[in-house]
């Protein structure tokens, strides 16, 4: 049996060779040949193609990106630079005082028309729950003793037209003073009243809206002795 297969696989060999090499065709067996006899016929002058050898290769020329030297950086624009030059800055300082106010409009006189203004932003006043005045030290620390056995915060009024006394809290509007004092007065506490701990003030606000570098520099050395603490700072 197993002859009789290897007899099989070799006339089967022997078939597709003889079939795949064209020796079965007079039989009407054989391979479709592959052949573009179109693509021939549509070439442009084949006799000008010629097969050059490694060494025949000619030399690619170079680039012309390879060949330019690399460019320098360009130089900045003049407009650019006028724009550096002429870049400005808002500052403001604030809030003062009429004192401070009055050195400062003495202080800028000599700075460039219309560099500064001062503008007007009120100082506001501020309330304190207040009890005083005692009629003395002895008074003062028995109302102390009284305050911390009901738990109710104070501290001294740093007023001395208040002094000897006591605060019990300040706030930035009469009403949330009285508030405090209704609150208070549910705990006990009887002799406390609302009093102005700071008037409502004039005040100001140093604006330089549109500085460059050589008025900031003269600003910094004309105002800094007007302003005192008060910084300069950038416009919000």
């Amino acid at each position: 049996m197993l002859r009789l297969a290897v007899i099989v696989l070799l006339l089967a060999n022997a078939g597709y060779y003889a079939w795949s090499h064209g020796w079965l065709r007079s039989w009407g067996l054989a391979p479709v040949e592959q052949t573009e006899p179109q693509r021939m016929a549509q070439q442009i002058r084949p006799e000008t193609l010629r097969i050059l050898r490694a060494r025949e290769t000619p030399p690619v020329a170079p680039s012309v990106a390879s060949e330019a030297p690399a460019s320098a950086p360009p130089a900045p624009a003049p407009a650019a630079m006028a724009a550096s030059a002429s870049a400005t800055v808002c500052l403001q300082a604030g809030t003062l005082d009429q004192r401070q106010a009055d050195a400062v409009r003495t202080a800028a006189a000599a700075l460039p028309q219309g560099s500064w203004k001062l503008e007007s932003t009120p100082i506001p006043g501020r309330w304190m729950v207040y009890m005083g005045r005692f009629a003395d030290d002895e008074a003062l620390d028995k109302k102390r003793a009284e305050l911390r056995a009901r738990k109710v915060p104070f501290d001294r009024p740093n007023n001395s037209t208040l002094e000897p006394g006591l605060s019990l809290g300040r706030f930035a509007t009469e009403e949330a003073a009285q508030r405090a004092l209704t609150t208070l007065s549910n705990q006990g506490v009887r002799t406390a009243r609302v009093v102005v701990e700071r008037a409502e003030a004039p005040g100001f606000t140093l604006r330089l809206p549109a500085l460059d570098s050589a008025t900031r520099a003269q600003v910094e050395t004309q105002l800094r002795p007007a302003l005192g603490e008060k910084t300069l700072r950038t416009c919000p």
